[in-house]
C-alpha cells in the first residue's frame, strides 16, 4: 500500500492547489454546472464546495492512475463520506473562530489545509478497509444528496450568516 500512501500525500498538495483554481471557476465560467460544483459567492457555505469538488476530482484522477495496480475498495463510498466529513469538520472548527474573530484568510487557508490532510488520511483507510456491501449505491446516493444540497442552497439559500456573502452583501447566486 506504499503506492496508495504516496498518492494520498501527493493528493494533499494537489487538492489544496485545485481549491485555488476552483475558487474562481464560476467567476470565469458562469454556468449552471459550475454553480453547483464551485463557489458562486464568498459565503461560508459556498466555500464548502471547494472541499468536496477538489477532493472528488483528485480522487478520480488517483483512481485513473492507480486502479490497475492497486484494488481500491469502497471507492464510491469514499467519494461521499470523506468530503461530507471534511465539510462537517471544517464547519465545527471554523464557525466558532469566525464568530469570535470574523473572516481571516490565513485561518481559513490553514484550516482548509488541515482538513485536506485529515480527509486524505481518512480516504487512505477507507480505501483499504474490507469492501462494504452496497458501498456503490450508498456512495452514489450520498453524492447525489450532497450536490443536490449544493444546488438547493446556491439557488434557495436560507437567510443566515452561513449563506451570507459579506463582499456582495447578498445570499446565493445573483441573477
Amino acid at each position: 500500500m506504499k503506492k496508495l500512501l504516496i498518492c494520498k500525500i501527493i493528493g494533499i498538495l494537489l487538492t489544496f492547489i485545485l481549491c485555488f483554481f476552483l475558487h474562481f471557476a464560476y467567476q470565469n465560467f458562469p454556468n449552471f454546472l459550475f454553480s453547483i460544483l464551485t463557489p458562486v459567492n464568498e459565503s461560508i457555505w459556498e466555500h464548502m464546495k471547494l472541499i468536496a469538488t477538489s477532493f472528488i476530482i483528485i480522487s478520480l484522477i488517483e483512481y485513473l492512475l492507480i486502479h490497475k495496480k492497486i484494488h481500491l475498495k469502497n471507492f464510491t463510498l469514499n467519494l461521499f463520506i470523506v468530503p461530507s466529513l471534511g465539510i462537517i469538520t471544517y464547519l465545527i472548527i471554523y464557525l466558532p473562530i469566525f464568530l469570535i474573530v470574523g473572516e481571516n484568510i490565513y485561518i481559513s487557508l490553514a484550516l482548509l489545509f488541515l482538513i485536506i490532510i485529515l480527509m486524505q488520511i481518512l480516504s487512505y483507510f477507507i480505501l483499504q478497509y474490507p469492501t462494504i456491501k452496497g458501498e456503490e449505491k450508498v456512495g452514489l446516493i450520498g453524492l447525489f444528496i450532497l450536490y443536490f444540497l449544493f444546488f438547493y442552497f446556491t439557488y434557495f439559500p436560507p437567510h443566515n450568516f452561513l449563506f451570507y456573502d459579506l463582499v456582495k452583501t447578498s445570499y446565493g447566486i445573483i441573477h
